[in-house]
């Protein structure tokens, strides 16, 4: 297959692009360079000249404390880069895969959030990426919409590497620990998106790192399995305040991926040994 992926500058463009490779299929990269999804005139141009038969969607503006100040840059990327996109993979009759988050969810609660529940977001970020979602449904039937959560990779910034390195200067640490989610490896996403870019198994789906934990746990695991001598100290999110404000409950109900016949990523602790062997 011929497959236009967007923002290959990011943790997870980067990844889908060398499984692409992998597996024989031709991966057509664009970052805001050759495309910039906010120019409708140049997305047509690009995805008609490429001649693509799917398009993964991993561009977006994803600074989610900058997005509450910047409530227009931010939907123009998620919500209207996205629409440009969706409508020129209708004309040309195109599936369309469009990576979405957990933050559509207000976050409540303790049940893991199913692809179908109603979207409630808590702050812009989430808010333009649920536009982007109604945009993609709005104008397809061929679409896949992928919802992620605590993204690490080995391109770009992520909470394990700002872990990393403040544990260079710092031997105590606060993190937040009522706040509880599934870490995603960008390198075993890139995999099941891959899987299913193949098929016309359609619709939305949740797809994290199996296991769950708080950012509390999920730094001791980082230190413990890096190595690294730093105590970590358990504090609640109303001591350590955000600009966005953030979702308590990130947990995320996948079964609909081993209904479908897909593989369910690998526990979360497992993909972060893999990861530090790559980044250590």
């Amino acid at each position: 297959m011929r497959i236009l992926v967007t923002g290959v500058k990011g943790q997870l463009g980067h990844d889908v692009m060398n499984e692409l490779a992998k597996r024989g299929h031709t991966g057509i990269g664009v970052d805001v360079e050759e495309m910039d999804i906010t120019d409708a005139k140049k997305v047509n141009e690009v995805i008609r000249a490429s001649e693509v038969e799917a398009v993964i969607h991993c561009a977006a503006y994803t600074a989610v404390d900058a997005a509450e100040d910047q409530v227009e840059l931010c939907r123009k990327i998620n919500a209207e880069g996205t629409e440009n996109i969706a409508k020129v993979c209708k004309e040309l009759d195109i599936k369309m895969m469009y990576i979405s988050t957990d933050y559509v969810f207000d976050g409540e609660g303790t049940r893991p959030w199913e692809p179908d529940d109603e979207r409630h977001p808590l702050n812009v970020y989430g808010l333009t990426k649920y536009e982007g979602e109604l945009a993609v449904e709005k104008y397809l039937d061929k679409f896949f919409t992928i919802r992620i959560a605590w993204v690490f990779g080995v391109n770009g910034k992520n909470f394990i590497k700002t872990m990393l390195k403040l544990s260079e200067t710092h031997d105590e640490l606060n993190v937040v620990d009522d706040q509880i989610g599934s870490p995603t490896y960008t390198y075993d996403l890139a995999v099941l998106l891959v899987d299913m870019i193949e098929t016309e198994k359609y619709g939305r789906y949740h797809a994290t790192n199996e296991g769950l934990c708080s950012w509390y746990e999920f730094a001791c695991e980082i230190f413990r399995q890096a190595g690294r001598d730093v105590k970590v100290n358990p504090v609640s999110s109303d001591e350590f305040p955000t600009k966005a404000k953030r979702p308590h409950n990130s947990r995320m109900d996948k079964s609909k991926l081993t209904e479908n016949g897909f593989t369910p990523l690998p526990a979360w602790q497992d993909a972060l040994k893999r990861y530090l062997e790559i980044i250590l």
